[in-house]
């Protein structure tokens, strides 16, 4: 494996060793199935198999779920429509720089579409990357909304910036009422971040790296404005960081790598959950692999499959039945299945709340011009550690990520993603004409997150004597509100299914990831999904069987 991260030898269990090499195995084969030699199947070309328990996708809940299965001795198949990331390509590099993307970076797309459009109004942002390939990051774009989503194993946590924050308990308390607060907040919050690899940055580090200048000269904006702000927690080694900018280790967060994946120092589920899940050997992935229907058949749940190789080729179409069907395809996949099952007559009596309950957890992206005496530095780590935290705000409450902007060159700008607690909820319905679903998102929907969003940073550029910048989002905007990295809802907890994730009216079907969460979290939620799976299938572990 090209991953490298720092840990004790100690701490690598045998399951996991055994997980790990199995990736490794895979990868140099080109397989497209993932398993230890003990669990892994034979003929996967019969168009129906059987298997007792089926999990779909490689997310946070979805690995929680598995991990849990194959301790139980219960065989599992995990199906991503993603592929595996853990061969290197032509550049001995696994994944492609930011700066630099190239087909590996978007799926199936010719051109990037990076969060930023511009930089000084030039349309220098994005590339064109050539013949569609089976990239690393998603955008899936609706009316008023794109939603940025990981391909591949590891879903979310190939892509994402690692940060892990815990919500404030009164706002989960608030979003997940009949979740017991005390029972998360002592065991299963505690327990993802054990196993995720959560940590935090050495201080000292912090205030004398020039890799974190760009947050610094944020912090001091912020406190002279009297707001406060908070260290993030991560899920990159930070110990690893310390060693890159030394050079002694290649460089990865140091390097610009970030969106479209990064090949060292953080810790992707693939070196975690899933590692120990594949490392049980009663756990299977297997890769390039789409649902597009589910059906019943007496006590079973029928699947329907297509896999395809990493051009697009369709390869074979199948099915595969199973007792128990865990759903942890994303907020927007998980929903789209369901409510596909239910509007074609395949799963009739599904609850009328599968779709509702959508947001986008008040994502809002702003930057500011800093004074010439304030320069954010030419080396900016892609990791975010710091954030300017005004959740107690009684009107508008707001979690803002300070960003860094890695262009290699100073810019004077400060860039923020800030977390809000939009109480606007959108509605996936389902579009018969095109198959899929259809997000309802009104165009006024997100303007409670950028109201809040305003207040905060007009009282730091008026304190300041900063501005707004306009040249990076399109249009001359200072907000960009139409896009959003943590999609949340469509199969809300006690609504369209029970406290525990199985839904209504269906015996043995679950939901297990974002979509359980009702449009909102306040802060970065694979914390919180991942915690939350770990609470629901310790509930259900006691009625599977093998």
């Amino acid at each position: 494996m090209t991953v490298h991260i720092e840990t004790h030898p100690s701490a690598i269990s045998r399951r996991r060793f055994a997980g790990l090499a199995a990736f490794t195995s895979a990868a140099a084969l080109g397989l497209t199935q993932v398993a230890t030699a003990r669990s892994a199947s034979g003929d996967t070309s019969r168009r129906r198999e059987y298997v007792p328990a089926v999990v779909v996708g490689t997310g946070y809940g979805s690995a929680v779920t598995a991990l849990r299965l194959g301790e139980a001795g219960i065989t599992t198949t995990m199906l991503e429509m993603g592929q595996l990331w853990t061969k290197p390509g032509r550049d001995g590099k696994v994944f492609c720089s930011t700066l630099n993307p190239d087909h590996r970076s978007m799926w199936f797309a010719r051109r990037t579409e990076a969060p930023l459009s511009t930089f000084l109004w030039l349309d220098v942002v994005n590339r064109d990357i050539g013949r569609p390939y089976a990239g690393v990051l998603d955008r899936l774009d609706y009316d008023n909304m794109g939603v940025y989503v990981g391909r591949g194993v590891g879903g979310g946590s190939l892509v994402n910036g690692g940060m892990a924050p815990t919500p404030e308990r009164a706002y989960f308390e608030k979003v997940l009422p009949n979740v017991d607060a005390n029972q998360m907040y002592r065991r299963f919050y505690p327990l993802a971040k054990r196993l995720l690899g959560v940590n935090s940055i050495d201080p000292r580090y912090l205030e004398r790296t020039p890799a974190y200048r760009y947050a610094r000269v944020s912090r001091k904006l912020a406190h002279q404005a009297g707001f406060r702000t908070t260290v993030i927690p991560s899920v990159y080694d930070f110990r690893y960081m310390q060693r890159e900018e030394r050079r002694q280790v290649p460089r990865s967060a140091l390097a610009g790598e970030v969106l479209y994946g990064n090949n060292h120092g953080k810790k992707s589920l693939d070196q975690t959950y899933l590692a120990d899940a594949v490392g049980t050997g009663n756990v299977t992935i297997r890769t390039l692999t789409k649902v597009t229907s589910i059906r019943r058949e007496r006590d079973d749940y029928v699947l329907t499959l297509e896999r395809i190789d990493a051009w697009g080729k369709l390869l074979w179409r199948g099915e595969l039945g199973c007792r128990y069907l865990f759903l942890g395809a994303g907020s927007l996949g998980t929903t789209e299945l369901l409510l596909r099952a239910r509007e074609t007559g395949a799963l009739p009596n599904l609850p009328e709340s599968i779709g509702r309950g959508w947001g986008p957890n008040g994502n809002v992206m702003t930057a500011r011009a800093n004074h010439l005496w304030d320069s954010t530095g030419t080396l900016q780590s892609t990791i975010p550690t710091l954030a300017i935290n005004n959740l107690h705000d009684p009107v508008h409450p707001a979690l803002a990520e300070i960003a860094p902007l890695p262009v290699g060159i100073e810019t004077w700008a400060s860039l923020y993603l800030t977390i809000t607690s939009n109480a606007e909820r959108g509605r996936l319905v389902f579009d018969r004409a095109n198959n899929k679903a259809k997000l309802l998102w009104g165009p006024g929907q997100s303007d409670p997150a950028i109201q809040a969003t305003k207040a905060l940073f007009d009282k730091i550029n008026r304190t300041t004597g900063t501005t707004y910048r306009h040249d990076l989002f399109g249009n001359n905007e200072r907000f960009a509100a139409d896009f959003c990295y943590h999609p949340l809802g469509g199969c809300v907890l006690g609504r369209a299914t029970d406290n525990y994730g199985r839904v209504k009216g269906y015996p043995n079907l679950y939901v297990t990831d974002g979509a359980l969460i009702p449009g909102s979290i306040s802060v970065n939620p694979f914390l919180t999904i991942t915690a939350l799976a770990e609470r629901n299938i310790t509930h259900h572990l006691p009625t599977l069987h093998p």
